[in-house]
């Protein structure tokens, strides 16, 4: 059990958080604590209570596990596009992850923080984003270079 749920509703609620992550990575999005909790929650999941400090907490861990899960394959901190709401930054909860991952020194300055997040966010946008769609490249004879498409 973790936070009140079973393993398997965990491990669910994991592999939601991912693809709800990755959707929004895909449109180069940043996503507030709130509407990952929302999505989940439509995807069938109780929601998380932000009034309460072990929902807080949980809502980490289960950042930390969708890391866990997708930086071997991806390289980067799928969780740094998770920010709060009205707010242009990661909870404390990110840096401390990133820190204990080795990316980011535990010297860091606020600014370094900031920075490094900021790089995050790009990378991961950069990584997970819908490949560009090209318009049709019509030559001289009006037919579709296919190579573009």
């Amino acid at each position: 059990m973790k936070f009140g749920r079973s393993d398997d509703e965990w491990d669910a609620m994991v592999d939601d958080a991912v693809g709800v992550l990755c959707d929004q990575a895909r449109l180069k999005r940043i996503v507030s604590y709130t509407d990952l909790n929302s999505a989940l929650a439509r995807r069938g999941h109780i929601p998380f209570d932000f009034d309460s400090e072990s929902d807080r907490t949980a809502v980490g861990y289960l950042l930390g596990d969708v890391v866990r899960q997708t930086i071997g394959d991806s390289g980067v901190m799928l969780s740094a596009i998770v920010a709060y709401l009205n707010r242009n930054d990661a909870g404390p909860g990110f840096y401390k992850f990133a820190t204990e991952l080795g990316l980011l020194p535990n010297t860091a300055s606020a600014e370094d923080k900031l920075e490094f997040w900021s790089r995050q966010v790009g990378k991961v946008h950069e990584r997970y984003a819908r490949p560009a769609r090209h318009r049709s490249n019509r030559g001289t004879t009006g037919r579709v270079d296919e190579r573009a498409e």
